[in-house]
């Protein structure tokens, strides 16, 4: 089975997302990546509607992105187009592409009417990677609910790039961990009273980084008395502030209907202690209280952080299960070859 998978990655994210991709290949299935993100900015396209005028207009550059992926379905004549983040096929062209085209969404419920519902319809199979989505309805039955019907659960998981690959069982826990909390992550308005509260009452022992600029760390000084400027991190810096630190917390922009993003994989991968927002989902991914820990309140975030800073051994132990679940089950060799065996399903139905 040949596999185009297309993606929208800048920098040294889409190098290690076209190096280890390639490197999953077997003979039972080769994956080829495409960047559909180098030919022009995912702004111009990411909503639906955005992506809809572009193709009315016949815009050069989504012209040239189109013709791109096909010189690539002509030179491997692949079986399977798959499509991950931030989507840029238009499905009058998708009608033309005689494979079997697979839809992954991964952005959740805050982006789905704009990203993901009105593309289901140009596309054979959709994948899913976390199960919630609202009070009313789980990602599935709202799927179905759209109009899909050939749908199955994929999750993200963790990259060779983003852990240390010689670290193992008997290693990841032994060095020396100097930081007691870590946060790495977009600083999303609906996200900072729950980072803020958790900065105050760790302090120093507390570091952030993420996706900011000098606005919104002026706005959240002024708003939330947060004297922190929060800046952002080189990929290669990731690995090595998780590997000092105890544990992580984790927080989604709808809490346990967003569950899921790749911090997920990356704080276990790295020997972090994870306390993680999601509630009953979180049993969808890991051994709760085993692998990971929950929290539905920042008061009971707060609180388990100070209860495992003062337990060591039982946060090494949770720390520990976790690695041993994503090494067993998240690396991303291991979810290409269930990749495979999905997509074979999918198109048999």
């Amino acid at each position: 089975m040949k596999i185009i998978y297309s993606y929208n990655k800048a920098g040294e994210e889409a190098a290690y997302w076209e190096r280890e991709l390639t490197a999953c290949s077997t003979r039972a299935y080769e994956l080829i990546p495409f960047n559909h993100g180098v030919y022009t900015h995912s702004s111009r396209y990411v909503r639906a509607q955005l992506l809809d005028n572009l193709y009315y207009n016949k815009d050069s550059d989504l012209l040239r992105m189109y013709s791109g992926l096909m010189e690539v379905v002509e030179e491997h004549n692949p079986d399977v187009l798959l499509v991950d983040n931030k989507h840029a096929y238009h499905p009058e062209f998708l009608l033309k592409l005689k494979i079997h085209k697979v839809l992954r969404i991964t952005d959740g419920p805050m982006t789905a009417y704009d990203r993901d519902f009105a593309y289901l319809h140009a596309y054979d199979q959709v994948l899913y990677h976390s199960p919630g989505y609202s009070e009313d309805l789980d990602i599935r039955s709202k799927l179905q609910y759209c109009g899909a019907h050939n749908i199955d659960f994929w999750p993200l998981g963790l990259f060779d790039r983003m852990y240390d690959v010689n670290q193992t069982e008997d290693t990841i826990m032994s060095h020396e961990r100097d930081i007691d909390v870590v946060f790495v992550g977009a600083t999303h308005p609906n996200k900072m009273p729950l980072i803020t509260q958790v900065k105050k009452a760790f302090g120093k022992r507390c570091v952030l980084h993420g996706l900011s600029n000098w606005k919104r760390n002026i706005y959240y000084m002024a708003k939330y008395r947060f004297p922190y400027w929060i800046s952002p991190i080189e990929i290669d810096q990731y690995r090595m502030l998780y590997q000092r630190s105890k544990i992580g917390f984790n927080v989604h922009n709808r809490g346990k209907y967003t569950l899921g993003g790749y911090r997920f994989f990356d704080l276990p991968g790295n020997g972090v202690m994870q306390i993680s927002d999601g509630d009953e989902y979180l049993s969808h991914f890991y051994d709760v209280g085993n692998e990971v820990i929950g929290y539905s309140e920042v008061d009971e975030l707060i609180d388990k952080i100070k209860f495992y800073l003062l337990h060591d051994h039982e946060r090494e132990r949770i720390a520990l299960n976790g690695y041993r679940r994503v090494m067993k089950d998240y690396k991303m060799d291991r979810l290409i070859k269930e990749l495979s065996s999905i997509i074979s399903t999918g198109m048999s139905r």
